[in-house]
């Protein structure tokens, strides 16, 4: 898995203890990625709660377990990753510019309670029930698990009497939420540099993406050379912002390099948007019977919506879940809705780029099988580089060397014409949810790229064994 898996290159866990604390005394947990993982008593105190431990019962990716077995690892562990890491990250600004930008026991604290409980609002299934199953119940209203993780942290200090600042909470919430459009404004005017660490609005350089992008990639089995220990180990705080040498540039690139190619080949993998769009399908059905979607209101309700809802409507009896529970057991027994095809949108399209609808493609059958508008799905997959058509990199101030106080932003040009020039991928991939309709909607899928672009867009046709199946 490259330099990060060699323990022999972990920092050493007593830099986030105190000189006199005895690591003999101190609760630790082994890590596959990070090695000995030691928790100080107030991150203990949350972590010893219902609430934190639902974190178990939630797939760090969701459903992709289905296509890579090994994709099982869960929030807990990647929680415990990026408290370990905001940790690690904060002390090493303090050992190196600690007096000069007055870092005290408070921010090691709130930072490293910031990266225990940041994903501790995540809904069930990764990102499908905030951006797929929701969006279709909700509306306009706007929900997001960050929120729910500030929400959470007030639930669970309040039932479990933490004897905790308020303050400090306060400045965890503003961390956790820094990167979201629900970003609260900053209680401290100094030490901005402190919400680059776990949740970075600015560019996008934090620790949860340093670890899920190791653990994931471990956990599919797939090789990963971005290496997060040399920016850790150098990056400094310019104009009260961490930056980085400019001879990281390309290591930085390769950070989100390999979250794309995470997303391509794993998160959005075909055959995973294909259970995807399945489950979502199931939770709709079920919604207005189990009231799924009602929990989101209540944190004391929320905490205990996770992954098993799926086991819950496959074994239910109830004639009201009769339709969810069937599309469980089509995804139990690999009857899955049928991947016809894919294009990607063209680059000079992507500006007016407009999701494409099962009703869309639906309309655009000529002869044949009459299509219905839910015989068909839609993934419209969206892959970047993490600032949508925006280089990232522009976001992010270097510095020469350590004798230099002048800190600037690199255009890309300037370091190699091999990078790219387009930092944003729009693919439209569409299924057939019964197998014996395959061809149709295939047909209907081609004649809706030649209507909007007066091409077929996509690289292969459908083939023809795939449509003959049935």
């Amino acid at each position: 898995m490259g330099a990060y898996c060699d323990e022999n290159l972990s920092f050493s866990p007593a830099c986030n203890l105190s000189p006199s604390h005895d690591l003999r005394l101190s609760k630790h947990v082994h890590d596959n990625v990070h090695g000995n993982i030691y928790l100080d008593p107030l991150s203990l105190k949350f972590i010893d709660t219902e609430q934190f431990q639902r974190l178990r019962e939630l797939k760090q990716l969701g459903l992709a377990h289905l296509v890579y077995p090994g994709a099982v690892h869960s929030r807990f562990e990647h929680s415990l990753g990026v408290y370990w890491l905001a940790g690690e990250a904060i002390q090493k600004l303090k050992t190196y510019q600690g007096l000069e930008l007055g870092i005290d026991r408070f921010d090691v604290q709130a930072v490293k309670v910031a990266g225990l409980l940041h994903d501790v609002g995540h809904g069930p299934f990764s990102h499908l029930f905030e951006r797929e199953f929701l969006p279709k119940v909700l509306n306009s209203f706007k929900w997001a698990h960050e929120q729910m993780s500030a929400d959470l942290i007030d639930h669970i200090v309040d039932v479990h009497h933490i004897d905790v600042e308020s303050e400090m909470i306060e400045r965890v919430k503003e961390m956790i939420l820094a990167s979201s459009e629900f970003a609260l404004p900053k209680s401290a005017k100094e030490k901005q540099f402190l919400y680059d660490i776990v949740a970075n609005g600015r560019n996008g350089i934090d620790v949860d993406k340093f670890d899920y992008i190791v653990r994931d990639s471990r956990a599919c089995g797939l090789g990963c050379s971005f290496d997060f220990h040399r920016l850790m180990e150098t990056m400094r705080v310019l104009g009260d912002e961490i930056c980085y040498r400019a001879k990281d540039y390309l290591s930085i690139h390769k950070l989100f390099a390999t979250r794309a190619d995470l997303y391509r080949t794993v998160y959005t993998h075909s055959k995973v948007k294909a259970v995807e769009l399945m489950v979502v399908d199931a939770l709709l059905k079920a919604n207005s019977y189990l009231e799924i979607s009602s929990s989101i209101q209540d944190p004391s309700e929320y905490w205990k919506l996770d992954d098993t809802i799926i086991k819950t409507i496959e074994t239910a009896p109830d004639e009201e879940l009769r339709e969810s529970r069937d599309l469980i057991l089509r995804i139990r027994r690999r009857n899955l809705y049928q991947f016809c095809n894919e294009y990607s949108v063209p680059k000079d399209q992507l500006e007016h780029f407009k999701d494409v609808t099962a009703q869309d493609i639906a309309c655009s059958q000529k002869n044949g099988v009459l299509l219905q508008e839910n015989d068909i799905a839609v993934s419209n997959v969206r892959i970047d580089l993490t600032r949508g058509k925006q280089n990232p990199l522009e976001s992010i101030n270097f510095f020469k060397d350590y004798e230099s106080q002048e800190k600037f932003p690199i255009p890309h040009e300037r370091i190699s014409h091999l990078l790219p020039t387009s930092y944003q991928d729009m693919i439209v991939r569409v299924y057939s949810k019964k197998p014996e309709l395959v061809a149709a909607v295939s047909e209907a899928f081609e004649n809706f790229q030649l209507k909007i672009y007066g091409v077929k867009a996509q690289v292969h046709a459908t083939p023809e064994k795939k449509k003959r199946r049935f």
